[in-house]
């Protein structure tokens, strides 16, 4: 791939990633007519992938070389450029490693796409269906016209990310991992850049996977039950539970909960929020665990002092820890610890609050390792 075409794709794409978020949403001016045509493009992106590398190498290639009517797609063709060479050294690749549609090699490797005539109104290739032909040889005309090159691939690539969102994707499950090596590999996962929201729910994730564990192993929580863990958007004051986490006793009543913070440090006011929730409850032990910094010693005293005090005049042992040390101390607990990384890897895989790279980012970390 070109150094100067790559820094292109690659910057359009973290663009579209930006401009997607958490949003399952296409964020367009285009018009209702443009935004149809393309809209039949990603519809069928999977099923005529031809159609799509053909459209996204014509975009490109118009952007970088204004001049260039890209409907003459073949050096043969009067006035043409190879769009297959430039396909095959850029775009396909680039489409590959964004886990986007591709074909083998190039799209141009399609009988419907590889006659030697322009991709005018007049083109005979048998491309199917026959609406989605309308909208790719329209979508060309507009773009001979002068459309906007620059917001149709925004487009498309907003597309293109939200269907790979809506796509599972096998993770990967390593079997033989030391206790240090599971920290590492979960701290890197939490704290990676990413463009999406969602992060905050993998130590939410990593804990509970560690309790369903520990249900089956700890003493302490015979004839207990964990509840299911609740959608990323539930808040606790609208759901009735006391944390992110919560296990009931056979009475079903709270016995243990647990809030999860990622990034904050815990302060006095989010120990006295966490009483508020839980003092009307019988709960025996809640646990305020944080990916952020701890907080500094005039704060801590504060925090050990409101601690003593809820101790002191609701009975329940309210803990203030790291996500990593609880993690650590947990895993040391299991008999083995690919248990928790089973049950980690299926939530992760199973919860609608995380994107496509939060779970790519898995698989790579779990690539690197050394």
């Amino acid at each position: 791939m070109a150094p100067a075409t790559e820094d292109f794709l690659n910057g359009y794409y973290n663009i579209a990633m930006t401009a997607v978020g958490s949003n399952e949403n296409i964020s367009s001016d285009l018009s209702e007519a443009e935004k149809a045509l393309l809209d039949t493009v990603l519809q069928y992106s999977e099923s005529a992938k031809g159609v799509l590398t053909v459209f996204i190498t014509s975009v490109v290639y118009k952007i970088l070389h204004p001049t260039q009517d890209i409907r003459n797609h073949q050096d043969g063709i009067q006035n043409g450029y190879s769009g297959r060479t430039f396909d095959s050294k850029n775009i396909t690749p680039f489409l590959k490693k964004c886990k986007f549609p591709a074909m083998a090699e190039s799209g141009w490797l399609t009988r419907s796409l590889e006659q030697k005539v322009p991709y005018d109104q007049n083109y005979t290739g048998a491309i199917n269906p026959s609406g989605l032909k309308a909208a790719f040889l329209t979508l060309l005309d507009n773009i001979q016209n002068g459309a906007d090159c620059k917001k149709y691939l925004h487009y498309i690539f907003q597309g293109l990310i939200i269907k790979r969102n809506q796509h599972t994707i096998d993770l990967a499950k390593p079997t033989t991992l030391s206790i240090n090596s599971i920290l590492g590999i979960l701290d890197e996962h939490f704290h990676s850049s990413y463009k999406a929201e969602g992060a905050s729910r993998l130590p939410v994730l990593a804990i509970y996977a560690i309790y369903e564990c520990l249900l089956h192993e700890a003493k302490r929580f015979e004839n207990k039950k964990l509840l299911p863990i609740e959608s990323h958007t539930s808040a606790d004051s609208r759901s009735g539970r006391v944390g992110d986490i919560e296990i009931i006793d056979d009475n079903n009543r709270t016995f243990e909960a647990v809030e999860v913070k990622h990034g904050i440090t815990i302060t006095l006011q989010i120990v006295q929020d966490a009483y508020s929730k839980f003092q009307t409850t019988p709960v025996n032990r809640y646990y305020i665990l944080s990916t952020g910094q701890p907080p500094n010693k005039e704060d801590w005293a504060k925090i050990q002092a409101e601690v003593q005090k809820i101790k002191n005049v609701h009975g329940c042992q309210l803990i203030v820890n790291g996500i990593m040390h609880s993690l650590k101390y947990y895993l040391r607990l299991l008999d083995n610890t690919f248990e928790f990384i089973d049950k980690y890897v299926n939530l992760i895989e199973n919860d609608t609050a995380l994107k496509f790279e939060h779970k790519e980012k898995w698989n790579k970390i779990i690539s690197e390792l050394r």
